[in-house]
């Protein structure tokens, strides 16, 4: 059976920055059901608390903080870089742990967002993009797929 890794927010867990949560989704509930989900929240697995200082990544997207080009910052410019990468790396150590090849991460994240991000300026501003993790497993193979995406995520799963 197929497992998918699934942001632990989107599962109801309060582990947002906010200390909120933005599951569950009925899509997800399912596939926990059937034993597919292996959750994790990157930001906290690399050690940040919840409630955290909101972050973003200023002048670049997670590629750029790979390449060590840019960094996650709080709008008070403490730096999150270190945690964002430690969680990112967990985050791949479960996907080839378990041979997944589809994940499942919240929308917008600076460290889960598969197609867009938040601009760095703390301004609510979005553009294209992509966060931490999600720039690190996608250049493993892995779809990554948003809950606004989950019927896109169940076809991409049927046909593996």
């Amino acid at each position: 059976m197929e497992k998918i890794l699934v942001s632990r927010c989107l599962l109801g867990h309060k582990v947002r920055y906010d200390g909120g949560a933005s599951g569950p989704f009925d899509q997800l509930a399912a596939w926990q059901a059937e034993g597919r989900v292996v959750a994790i929240c990157p930001e906290v697995a690399g050690g940040l608390p919840t409630p955290r200082s909101s972050a973003e990544i200023p002048g670049g997207q997670g590629i750029d903080v790979w390449e060590g080009r840019a960094q996650v910052l709080t709008a008070e410019g403490e730096d999150f870089t270190s945690a964002f990468l430690d969680g990112a790396r967990q985050a791949l150590a479960l996907v080839q742990r378990h041979h997944i090849r589809i994940a499942i991460l919240k929308a917008n994240s600076p460290s889960c967002g598969n197609l867009l991000t938040y601009d760095g300026t703390f301004s609510g501003v979005k553009v294209s993009g992509e966060g931490v993790t999600a720039a690190l497993l996608k250049r493993h193979g892995v779809q990554v797929f948003s809950e606004l995406e989950l019927p896109q995520a169940a076809i991409a799963l049927t046909q593996l």
